[in-house]
């Protein structure tokens, strides 16, 4: 990885076996530009300059949700870990004898991306921040991750799963995405 600077900007540039330019604006604000090996670092540098336009975009983007996002102190993330591993372990125990599966462990996180996920191996991961979101959301993610235990995927299938035990799931799902931001 190399830091490299333009006229506006710095960003950092990795080299990989790609026959494109691709540029990304990671949530901190920094640049990061993937180049094929053989392309000039200064071929780059003008990438970079003809999107400035869309990476200024992005950054107010960025800033727009840091600023929405609260923060929460080490004692706060702490507490929400310990809440959320109640919580879920009693929904999970609770969903899995309805719907007939079962699950390894349960894991609290704090995913900058995923408010749960299950693993291959049925392992079970919660974003401690759902504790903060309504009842009803903590029941669709409880739900959702234990219906990837008899369908490992998002097919109509899974849909199928969720619905069966949450009719409404839909609406949940629609909360979720329109308000997960927020937290």
């Amino acid at each position: 990885m190399q830091e490299r600077k333009t006229a506006l900007f710095t960003y950092s540039l990795i080299r990989a076996p790609r026959k494109t330019l691709s540029l990304r604006v990671n949530e901190d604000g920094s640049l990061t530009v993937r180049a094929p090996y053989r392309l000039p670092a200064e071929a780059a540098d003008r990438f970079v300059e003809e999107h400035r336009q869309w990476i200024r975009k992005r950054l107010l983007e960025q800033e727009n949700k840091r600023r929405l996002r609260p923060s929460y102190t080490e004692e706060q993330k702490m507490a929400g870990r310990r809440l959320a591993a109640r919580i879920f372990s009693e929904k999970c125990r609770r969903f899995a004898a309805v719907m007939g599966v079962s699950y390894g462990t349960i894991t609290i996180r704090e995913q900058k991306t995923r408010w749960g996920s299950c693993s291959a191996k049925g392992n079970l991961n919660f974003n401690w921040k759902t504790v903060l979101m309504p009842e009803e959301i903590q029941d669709y993610l409880a739900v959702h991750e234990l219906a990837h235990r008899i369908e490992m995927n998002h097919s109509p299938a899974f849909w199928a799963v969720v619905e069966r035990v949450l009719p409404d799931y839909r609406e949940r799902r629609r909360w979720l995405l329109e308000n997960g931001k927020y937290y």
